[in-house]
């Protein structure tokens, strides 16, 4: 069963069945250029991977709040222990 609605066509896409050889060049620098700026925005890629690492934690700490308490417990002791080392290391 299959939809007749349009797909939408990603940035980074070039439409099929452009005839005019400069529309043609035009439609496949424009999709190099968007390819190019989204592999290439660093800061906006690490934005939308932050935003879905957030996502996630909520969802994981909605449907476990129990365990989601004890992870950052865990998390605050091994950073802790991380720095308590680090300070035992240099003041030796």
């Amino acid at each position: 069963m299959s939809s007749d609605a349009p797909v939408p066509l990603p940035r980074t896409a070039v439409k099929l069945g452009i005839t005019d050889p400069v529309e043609q060049a035009r439609a496949e620098l424009k999709a190099a250029l968007a390819a190019i700026e989204v592999k290439g925005n660093v800061p906006r890629r690490v934005a939308v991977a932050i935003d879905d690492s957030i996502s996630k934690a909520k969802t994981f700490q909605r449907r476990n709040p129990a365990l989601a308490s004890a992870a950052v417990v865990a998390a605050a002791a091994l950073v802790g222990g991380i720095v308590w080392g680090f300070v035992r290391l240099y003041t030796r």
